[in-house]
């Protein structure tokens, strides 16, 4: 076993925890309005640790919840280590994750929800396989019953499609849930793109990786926040960010149709020549006009969303601003 990774003592966990400039593990949970489970979650994921016996942080990107999230973390400062990330407004996940992540001194990083849907004993196992030499450790969800029938389909055609699209394989199922090796977090830290779509960035690093199947467990409480319209706007991200076959299909479909009406053209040039001028056909014209009027709209719709990638990245706005940082007491910073 690498001597990096070497286990701590259990006693006096808090002390020892807080005096460790670099831990073995950093969790980070990125959390939105979970005042409630938050609560439950952090002692679960602290005992978890404590039985692997390594020194770790907690790290909570609380990412503009209106709720007493971060109230409830910080009561918590008092027997665990965890630090309070306040994000100015909600960024959305994944820049949450990339805050956590640049926060992070652990020697490897767990990422995982703080709706308590992740199974925390499969830590234990996580951290069997780090110690193993992978580098990357991921949990792929095989059942996704807490979700309707078409979120369901919706979500599986999605990652199908994406599959096709990208040149980079992205494991069907495999979210945000597993552990990274401090070298896969240096990696994924350096990359300087803005419209980030973290599970497309953790197999574009690469890296000795091992999945882990699992089902997801009931959430605590509340409800959650990803619906149709926001695996819509992941998948356009997605798509976009890895993959340029949109803007070949279009190209496809646009050769395609020119040389239809270039025979359609010849074919009337033809038929005049041999039977004369005929009465116009405004039906045919109508729908011709419509349906190409469409198609380049379409086209244009989907050149924009590249220039819109391109213009969020000239404007080199950062991922997220952090608000304030709350550490327990005892630390040095």
């Amino acid at each position: 076993m690498n001597t990096a990774r070497a286990h701590q003592p259990a006693e006096n966990l808090l002390a020892l925890h807080l005096n460790v400039h670099a831990p073995d593990i950093s969790c980070v949970l990125p959390a939105f309005n979970e005042e409630e489970n938050i609560e439950v979650i952090i002692p679960l994921l602290a005992q978890q640790l404590q039985l692997a016996n390594r020194s770790f942080e907690i790290i909570v990107v609380d990412d503009g919840s209106t709720d007493r999230t971060i109230e409830r973390a910080t009561k918590l400062q008092a027997d665990h280590p965890v630090v309070i990330l306040r994000l100015s407004r909600n960024f959305g996940k994944e820049n949450a994750i990339t805050a956590g992540l640049e926060q992070a001194k652990g020697r490897a990083v767990i990422i995982l929800d703080a709706d308590l849907q992740h199974p925390l004993h499969l830590l234990q196992r996580y951290i069997e396989l780090w110690d193993e030499g992978y580098e990357m450790v991921y949990g792929v969800r095989h059942r996704r019953s807490d979700q309707s029938w078409f979120l369901r389909n919706s979500s599986r055609l999605f990652y199908r499609l994406l599959s096709k699209a990208t040149s980079v394989p992205i494991p069907r199922g495999a979210g945000d849930f597993r552990l990274l090796d401090r070298k896969v977090v240096n990696a994924l830290n350096n990359l300087p793109e803005r419209s980030r779509f973290m599970k497309g960035l953790y197999s574009w690093v690469g890296f000795k990786s091992h999945p882990v199947p699992f089902e997801s467990e009931r959430r605590g409480t509340g409800k959650s926040n990803f619906n149709f319209r926001g695996l819509f706007a992941l998948a356009v991200t997605g798509i976009t960010s890895f993959s340029n076959l949109p803007l070949r299909v279009w190209t496809g479909i646009g050769a395609l149709i020119s040389s239809l009406a270039i025979l359609y053209a010849l074919f009337i040039v033809g038929r005049t020549l041999i039977f004369g001028s005929s009465v116009p056909g405004w039906a045919t014209l109508t729908v011709s006009i419509l349906f190409l009027g469409g198609v380049q709209i379409l086209s244009i719709g989907i050149l924009g969303e590249y220039i819109g990638r391109i213009f969020e990245e000239v404007k080199g706005r950062p991922n997220y601003i952090v608000a304030e940082v709350l550490r327990p007491e005892s630390t040095d910073a």
